[in-house]
């Protein structure tokens, strides 16, 4: 029995990273041993067990072999027999297949160390066609190393295309998705996830409203402004969809399966986007319809994230966001016990709250 550091630990132990999780890989022993020495088991499809005492993950060494269509289209088998080597060469890339032993030996049999050095993302065997998935987690890492200069090997982003044309994007869990695009959006460099999901055509099965150059780019670019503004989620995925009208943005995105908060906020940024984008500045009746229909009264976060969100798409339009911010900050300080003590009540409360928030938005706009 031999233990392992394996996969992403190794790759960022190379690459001078601090290393946040640490995956290991036993060889030559069998679930009943591990039960023996007090690790608890947690893998359904296949042995994977928590440390007793670190409750780090410990995998016995697998292959798998693609039995379907699919991410689930694997059967899998995991025995003492099976060697480190085997279990390597099923991982997606060369970078995350290398290993150490407990004496801190690398054990690197497809030349991972060689790519980090050369800044390549490079499929591990032919295996890697037979998982779609690994295409959106080979964008996913090229987001991430951008900045240290990785790129997609020309032989990889190859496979990647012949992949997406003998249909296995299609066959992709939208949950399964979802969870790569929220992480590829808080990357370092989330752009590149789209560029390569662009260049292999990914992006056409996927998001194909955003596949076309106009869209694409403008998606693009507000994308990257809400990540250096360091943008929440929500704020980075409607600045994405930003370019999509308001119905087609709704229809992409519940298809994606995307949070309700994220749904949301891109709705009201490609439903808005436009009327700030009209080259005038906002009037008092456009502005007080424009905080009604986003419900900042009861939502002034989100509607605090929808103005950014907009900056991120019209910066050239910044004068009209500050004076809806304006407009918002002056309507919300309405007190609406103020106006029932006054003997406003029902519908001509509501009347009077609402001229009220006019009032103060026109003058709020005027200074």
């Amino acid at each position: 029995m031999q233990t392992y550091l394996v996969g992403g630990a190794v790759r960022d132990k190379l690459l001078g990273l601090d290393v946040e999780d640490r995956d290991w890989v036993v060889v030559g022993a069998t679930p009943e041993e591990m039960l023996q020495k007090g690790f608890k088991q947690v893998g359904a499809d296949f042995p994977v067990f928590l440390h007793p005492r670190t409750r780090e993950e410990y995998a016995l060494a697998r292959t798998e072999r693609k039995q379907g269509r699919g991410y689930h289209g694997f059967s899998v088998y995991s025995a003492p027999d099976v060697t480190l080597e085997e279990d390597l060469k099923r991982r997606d890339l060369t970078i995350n297949a290398m290993a150490m032993d407990e004496q801190d030996q690398l054990v690197d049999p497809f030349d991972g160390k060689g790519d980090i050095e050369r800044r390549l993302l490079r499929h591990v065997s032919d295996a890697f066609a037979e998982d779609p998935l690994r295409i959106l987690r080979t964008a996913r890492f090229a987001a991430r190393f951008q900045p240290l200069g990785f790129r997609v090997s020309p032989e990889t982003m190859q496979m990647m295309r012949s992949m997406v044309s003998e249909g296995e994007v299609n066959h992709l869990v939208s949950e399964r998705v979802w969870q790569e695009i929220q992480r590829a959006l808080n990357e370092k460099e989330p752009g590149t996830f789209f560029e390569v999901l662009q260049d292999c055509g990914a992006l056409q099965v996927l998001i194909p409203e955003l596949a076309s150059p106009s869209e694409y780019q403008a998606g693009l670019n507000a994308l990257r402004l809400a990540h250096h503004a360091n943008g929440s989620t929500e704020e980075r995925f409607a600045a994405l969809m930003s370019p999509l009208d308001s119905q087609t943005c709704t229809e992409r995105a519940a298809t994606l399966k995307a949070p309700n908060d994220c749904r949301d906020l891109a709705r009201l940024t490609t439903l808005f986007a436009p009327d700030v984008n009209t080259g005038q500045p906002p009037t008092p009746d456009s502005a007080l319809a424009l905080l009604n229909h986003a419900d900042s009264w009861r939502r002034p976060e989100r509607f605090a994230s929808l103005l950014k969100v907009l900056s991120f798409v019209h910066p050239e339009r910044l004068r009209s966001i500050k004076m809806l911010q304006a407009g918002a900050e002056a309507a919300t300080q309405v007190d609406p016990k103020a106006l029932m003590q006054k003997g406003f009540k029902g519908k001509a409360l509501g009347n009077a709250i609402q001229a009220e928030r006019l009032a103060r938005i026109g003058q709020a706009f005027t200074m």
